[in-house]
């Protein structure tokens, strides 16, 4: 779905916080995307962008092979805010100078407004705590521009053109630690920039339903429906533009949640109608797994034993034309990341090959989406409530979380574990507090006392951590009383373990899953 209203291009030079200023714009009812900071002039012509915001970088802006946006960016007569090395690229392309700094900043500092008519800085505290990570600084600023805001050691943390319809700062507005970061960005989108705010998912439903049923026609769609948040709300919106034109399927790969499958196949079959094939595919999945370990490599089988599987019941509906994908905005973005592929962490099996092989056009209905928003569409849509505050779970299934080769006893043994875990959680309240929470069956074996006997078995670890959007995690700190009651009641419940230990790791350094 093109989306018709005001808009805001973020050019993204590789900065690890780009999605969440995407998400800050779109929290304030403004439609935002993110394109690669080399987007050719066409393709940010084509966009139509009302104000463009440039990213931070892990750059330096004078490096050789620094990033760069087109120079035609600074003459579209487009509103500009650059944040952090976005400053200091508008610095050196209107004439300033950008030195490495003698003390670098990373984390909190104090700033102090110095003009306090500044559009970006109205209704700002005068002095505020920002979040900084920077290890260069201007050292002149360009002709034309004031000095709106500084810090201890950077001294243009702020600056202004003579209009301020291009202004930089040296901090990071949309990180949650930044003191009034919402009010900067609230300043740029209407004081600066003049712009409606006219984002709002609900709105999203009704037009994307009406794009659907313009591009299916009469054809048969078909969606694969893990019962994951993505593909739930992804195949219950396309089913509400074409009804008995799709045809769903569950495939069970033998790494899913205890009772997922029929979970899935009741509240979709049942509550919304919607013709549901099963395929229980759980041996083919776990004899090619059968004694691999490197978790990439499993990522690997599995995405090719799930487009094999597909294929297979695909066959059924021999007139199908379109694949329902679940894709959401933060995988569009890591596959257009100017980072690249040399920055890929971990692979992903339910997107690109899928439709080549099975000869199908795609159907993406959620990738404008971040999970919030497609959390609040699943709800306008009806989905129950358990389904859509759901956690999210790894495309991989359970074969991330058994650490090493897998084995049906291992997988059970995790089952059980992640089962208590999360549903004591809900038992005591504590399930919406955390992001995520899972059980991880490790590769080592303890000593443990099982009455009067002496044991030799596996060791599980619970994870839970807090976060706002996943790019970044705190490790939840849950009552002591809670862990205790759920590691009392693991070890007695589940057979072949020794011991139940907590993750206390936050992302970063770790990340949230162990693989």
């Amino acid at each position: 779905m093109a989306h018709t209203g005001d808009s805001v291009l973020i050019l993204d030079f590789g900065s690890q916080y780009t999605q969440l200023i995407a998400r800050r714009i779109r929290e304030l009812g403004v439609y935002a995307e993110i394109l690669p900071c080399n987007a050719t002039v066409a393709d940010i012509r084509a966009f139509n962008p009302r104000a463009i915001i440039l990213s931070g970088s892990p750059y330096s802006v004078y490096a050789p092979d620094a990033p760069r946006c087109a120079p035609e960016v600074f003459t579209m007569s487009k509103p500009i805010l650059g944040l952090c090395y976005g400053l200091q690229l508008i610095a050196q392309e209107f004439g300033g100078e950008v030195d490495k700094s003698a003390k670098r900043e990373y984390g909190r500092a104090e700033i102090t407004v110095k003009d306090k008519s500044a559009k970006l800085f109205k209704d700002f505290p005068p002095h505020a705590n920002v979040w900084m990570s920077h290890g260069d600084s201007l050292s002149k600023i360009p002709p034309g521009f004031h000095v709106t805001a500084r810090s201890a050691n950077a001294p243009f943390a702020g600056i202004a053109n003579a209009d301020e319809s291009i202004v930089g700062i040296q901090f990071h507005p949309e990180v949650a630690h930044t003191e009034g970061g919402t009010q900067i960005l609230y300043n740029f989108l209407f004081e600066i920039a003049k712009i409606e705010a006219n984002w709002n998912p609900s709105d999203f439903i009704e037009s994307t339903i009406k794009d659907i049923r313009e591009r299916a026609g009469t054809d048969t769609v078909i969606c694969a429906l893990s019962g994951g948040v993505d593909s739930a709300v992804a195949a219950v919106l396309v089913h509400r533009a074409v009804g008995k034109q799709l045809k769903c399927i569950h495939v069970d790969n033998g790494l899913m949640r205890r009772g997922e499958s029929a979970e899935v196949m009741h509240t979709f079959r049942d509550h919304f109608g919607i013709d549901l094939d099963f395929r229980d595919a759980s041996d083919l999945f776990l004899d090619r797994l059968d004694g691999v370990s490197d978790p990439e490599e499993k990522r690997k089988i599995i995405g090719k034993a799930f487009i094999d599987v597909l294929s297979e019941e695909a066959e059924k509906f021999r007139g199908a034309k379109f694949l329902v994908q679940g894709t959401i905005y933060p995988d569009v973005i890591e596959s257009l990341s100017f980072k690249g592929p040399s920055a890929t962490i971990k692979s992903h099996h339910n997107v690109g090959g899928l439709p080549e092989k099975m000869h199908l056009k795609l159907i993406e209905p959620l990738r404008e989406l971040f999970k919030d928003e497609v959390r609040n569409v699943g709800r306008a849509l009806g989905i129950p409530e358990h389904f859509i505050d759901r956690h999210p779970f790894p495309g991989p299934g359970l074969a991330i979380r058994v650490i090493g080769a897998i084995t049906r006893e291992k997988l059970e043994v995790l089952r059980s574990a992640d089962a208590i875990f999360i549903e004591e959680l809900r038992a005591w309240k504590l399930y919406s507090e955390t992001w995520q929470a899972f059980a991880v069956v490790l590769p080592v074996q303890t000593v443990g006392v099982m009455g009067d006997e002496r044991t030799y078995e596996n060791v599980v670890a619970l994870r839970a951590v807090t976060s706002v959007d996943g790019m970044t995690a705190d490790w939840a700190r849950l009552p002591h009383d809670f862990l205790a009651h759920v590691s009392s009641r693991i070890s007695n419940e589940v057979r072949g373990l020794s011991r139940v230990v907590y993750d206390i790791s936050s992302k970063p350094p770790a990340t949230i899953e162990w693989e």
